[in-house]
């Protein structure tokens, strides 16, 4: 993973004016089932069972088993538990939010003229993404520094370090770091390099230097998507459907990266840097969803669905203030981007297009019979692929060409860590006259190409539900368990160090229906 991402840095130095990396196509795509209460008791499950309005997010077929029509209201509350590992040294981070989950109307409609066969319509949103979260990290480095990163995009870009602060050819953090002296020139041997200050001291005196690091990450927001979805039923046997997808972006993030000198040395050319940048993004997409279900016979069913890409068009905001001290090389200096010489609040429109996925799934019906009141139960599997690797960005504001090529060199970075990955879900209902308890699994495997990054999501879900005359009201708990990796920069030159973040918390969610 090393050598991908030392040849991924060096790739994308070339391109130093924009935003987005390969993460920000990560973070749009690896998402995990947010449905109903009754849903998410069940592990998220729901290829093949239908009789949801969840079905309309993951297989579209499932809305055919509506014959009536109903109007589902759903909220939850998250809690969140992070613990990061940062070079040997742990850290804690929390956050809580309340969301809004799957909510909507299905309209069943028989078939008077054609009878075993039916149709539904449905109108429904939900909250398929959520960016809240909390992560916090700190350590002690004496291997490198973020400074070096701006040192080496400016002497990759061929710009003058006096001529770097104006210079639209480099990105806003590498410019303020060189306004503040945070990155300066250094005579080495007969040549001329572009170093960082933290490390200035060490590099004149070939001494050692210790630096503590902290990063902390603070987003929020999420994607909620808006289908409307057409399904149809052949003889209870026969089930297909198809969804038309709105997602719409809503993401901030706001990441304060600091460094201060560990040698307690007042007199080495550093003392501390802070870097805060803040960013956000807002758009809409457009994706298709269609899917069968096959009941071959009563007991049983199989259903395939297929996930079109969604086709965003999206635009980022972006802010950041640097502020350093660097003693008695040039004292305290602060800047932001809108203080810069050319300087001024960026904005960035540009296309993406997520991933492909691919589903099948079987369920099992205990006592399947016409009148689902009389059903005792089910047990039912989903297993998903997704192509993370096929994320691709796209300029929607291309001058000079420039931009496109800044584009493909993060495709190709694209293609190089991230990789396709399998999602199982599992999850079984017993039901007891009005009253249902529930319990389900799942599983989102790794979307890194390289082992030595542990990417995985686990759910252990359990729930209760009570269906009587037309009404219906559903409570779920559902425990997540979530490891990631986190970078702090990115090197070209140098193994790049990222922090471990383990996560754990949980949803409560609640459902309420009516049918009409």
């Amino acid at each position: 993973m090393r050598k991908t991402i030392l040849l991924a840095t060096t790739a994308l130095l070339a391109y130093n004016g924009y935003a987005q990396v390969p993460e920000d196509a990560l973070r749009l795509s690896w998402n995990t089932s947010g449905g109903t209460a009754r849903n998410q008791a069940v592990g998220g499950v729901g290829g093949s069972l239908g009789g949801d309005l969840s079905a309309n997010y993951i297989n579209p077929a499932g809305l055919g088993f509506f014959k009536t029509s109903e109007f589902v209201l759903t909220t939850g509350f998250n809690f969140i538990n992070n613990k990061s590992d940062y070079r040997g040294t742990g850290n804690n981070s929390k956050d809580n939010n309340f969301f809004l989950g799957t909510s909507g109307f299905v309209f069943g409609f028989s078939n008077a003229y054609k009878p075993g066969k039916s149709s539904a319509f449905s109108i429904a949103i939900n909250r398929t993404a959520d960016f809240n979260n909390n992560i916090y990290y700190s350590g002690q480095n004496n291997f490198s520094s973020f400074t070096e990163q701006y040192a080496a995009e400016i002497a990759a870009s061929g710009v003058d370090i006096g001529d770097a602060p104006g210079s639209n050819r480099l990105s806003f953090p590498a410019r303020m770091a060189s306004y503040t002296y945070l990155v300066d020139t250094l005579t080495v041997g007969n040549g001329i390099e572009v170093v960082g200050t933290p490390m200035r001291y060490a590099f004149e005196r070939d001494t050692a230097f210790l630096l503590n690091q902290e990063n902390s990450i603070v987003s929020s927001g999420g994607i909620n998507e808006i289908a409307i979805s057409l399904a149809s039923n052949n003889k209870d046997r026969f089930f297909f459907g198809g969804s038309l997808g709105i997602p719409i972006v809503n993401y901030s993030r706001t990441i304060t990266y600091t460094e201060t000198d560990a040698s307690n040395n007042p007199r080495n050319y550093f003392n501390s840097a802070s870097l805060r940048e803040e960013y956000s993004t807002k758009g809409v997409g457009v994706n298709l969803k269609l899917g069968m279900i096959f009941r071959p016979v009563d007991y049983i069913r199989i259903g395939a669905a297929i996930h079109t890409p969604s086709i965003y068009a999206l635009r980022d905001n972006y802010f950041a203030e640097l502020r350093t001290n660097t003693e008695n090389y040039n004292q305290v200096s602060n800047i932001n981007t809108d203080n810069l010489p050319n300087g001024g609040a960026p904005q960035y429109e540009y296309d993406l297009t997520s991933p492909w996925k691919f589903m099948v799934s079987g369920s099992y019906v205990f006592r399947e019979v016409a009148d689902t009141r009389q059903q005792k139960g089910f047990l039912s599997a989903d297993l998903e692929y997704v192509t993370y690797s096929s994320n691709r960005y796209r300029t929607s504001e291309d001058l000079n060409g420039s931009s496109q090529e800044y584009y493909d060199a993060v495709n190709n970075v694209i293609r190089e860590v991230y990789k396709g990955a399998l999602n199982f879900r599992l999850g079984g209902e017993l039901k007891f006259n009005t009253i249902m308890a529930r319990a389900g699994f799942s599983y989102y495997g790794n979307p890194y190409a390289d082992s030595e990054l542990n990417g995985k999501r686990m759910y252990m879900s359990g729930g209760l539900g009570y269906r009587d005359k037309g009404f219906f009201i559903d409570l779920t708990y559902a425990h997540r368990l979530t490891d990631d990796v986190s970078f702090p920069y990115r090197l070209p030159d140098k193994a790049n160090t990222f922090s471990e973040i383990r996560g754990s918390g949980g949803n409560v969610v609640l459902t309420a229906g009516i049918k009409f």
